[in-house]
Order: C-alpha cells, then structure tokens, then sequence
C-alpha cells in the first residue's frame, strides 16, 4: 500500500493543483481541467481508442521488440569480442548520435508511409540503449564466472543463456527501461508523418483544427499510457530480476 502512495501521489498532487489553478482559466489555447476532462471522456470512445489506440500500441511493441532483440543479440556479439568492438565503436556512435526524428524523410523513401515506416523509426531510436547496455553488461560479466562454466564443459549457446545472459541481466534491463520511453516518443513523432491514425495523428489533428480541450485530452492519454506501460515494465523487471534485487537487499542488510 505504501509503495502504491509513493507512485501516485506525487502525479495525484500535480493533478489537483492543475485543476485549481486553471479553474478560473478563460484562455483559449488553456482551458480548465474540468473542461479538458469532459472533453476527455466525450473524444476517447471504445470506437476511437479501436481505430487510434490500439494502432499505435502495436506499432509501438513491434519497434520495441525488434529493437530489444537485435540489441542483445548485437550487444553480446560486441560484448564478447573486444576485436569486433573495437571495429564497430566508430560506426556505432555515429549512429547512436544521429537523432531518428531526422531519419524519418529518408526512411518514407525506401519503406513508405505504412506501418513499416513508423516500426523502422521506433526501432532505430530503441535499439541503441539497449545494444549498449548490453555491452557493457557482458564486458562485466566476472571472468572467473566464465572460466568456471566452461571448466563443467558448458560452452558456446548454452554458456551465452546460462551464464552470461542472466549475470548482464541487470544492465539488459536498464536498456530497455530507456529504450521504453524512448518508443513511446518515437511512436508519437513517426505517426505524424504522413498518417492516418494513431495517437500522435490524432492529437496532431485536433490542434489544426483548434479543437484545444481535445488536443490536451489527447496529451493526458499519452501520460496515462506511458505511466502504465512504465508501471507493466517494473512489474515484469521485478518479476525477472528477483534475485538480483534480494541479492542488493541482503548485501544492504549485512
């Protein structure tokens, strides 16, 4: 109960004193909460989060899956090897620096309009926190952790799920904490370009044609669907990563 205070108080918090504060608002492009809340509940139907919601989540969770499988499989191919890591960095960086909003015009050249585009976006922009936490995870792995597998015979794919995976673990899930925010970001920007629907789409279309009260209702979605998806990663990270985070708790103990 009390870890479920410390979530949503402070969000509870902002959210009451929004409400006051813009009680008394007469601004066309601020309007008050409750008027923003009404518009809420009369702009997002089951008919329209089908058609606008929905879209975007699967958009969403193909990028960020591509982009957390290619992550590990390439950041423990570099990880494991100093001679391909120290070959890649470079051009690893390269493309690490260059932001995948940019991207997006060159990528409608060869992929289109479609939903392939706005995968390819979330993708590129998820991948690289993920790859490089991966490295960096399986660099630290302890040598003798290895030395001691491979002295039972356990080698090659088996060593990589059993030894190495589970002890960079920890650094994995950092990059795909990141790599979470990043998508829900890059989901939004690549669906407002040359889209029909989805959430980014739509929001954009209410604030061209200033339905205002729409558009925030719109915004407030978008928190409420990252606050959640946030909260559904914890719980998962919690679930996978249990014995890492009693191990921290019985070294803070002892």
């Amino acid at each position: 109960m009390k870890r479920v205070a410390y979530v949503l108080g402070l969000p509870l918090v902002l959210f009451a004193a929004w409400y006051v504060l813009s009680a008394g608002s007469e601004s066309f492009y601020a309007p008050p909460l409750s008027k923003i809340l009404e518009s809420f509940g009369k702009t997002w139907t089951l008919d329209r989060l089908t058609a606008d919601v929905v879209p975007s989540l699967l958009r969403l969770t193909a990028g960020y899956a591509v982009a957390a499988v290619l992550g590990v499989a390439v950041g423990v191919t570099i990880g494991l090897n100093r001679w391909v890591r120290a070959t890649v960095e470079p051009v690893l960086e390269f493309f690490r620096a260059v932001p995948p909003p940019v991207l997006v015009p060159v990528i409608i050249l060869f992929a289109g309009i479609g939903d392939g585009m706005k995968v390819i976006v979330i993708a590129f922009g998820c991948v690289w926190p993920v790859l490089l936490n991966t490295v960096e995870g399986v660099r630290a792995v302890d040598s003798i952790q290895i030395d001691t597998a491979r002295a039972y015979g356990i080698g090659g794919p088996a060593l990589i799920g059993r030894v190495i995976l589970p002890a960079a673990s920890p650094q994995i899930a950092a990059g795909l904490r990141q790599a979470l925010s990043i998508a829900i970001i890059l989901m939004v920007i690549s669906e407002m370009f040359a889209a029909s629907n989805g959430l980014g789409f739509t929001i954009v279309q209410f604030q061209r044609s200033f339905a205002i009260p729409e558009m925030w209702s719109g915004i407030i979605l978008l928190g409420l669907l990252g606050f959640v998806l946030s909260l559904l990663f914890r719980l998962a990270e919690g679930r996978a990563l249990r014995w890492y985070h009693g191990l921290r708790e019985a070294q803070r103990r002892s």
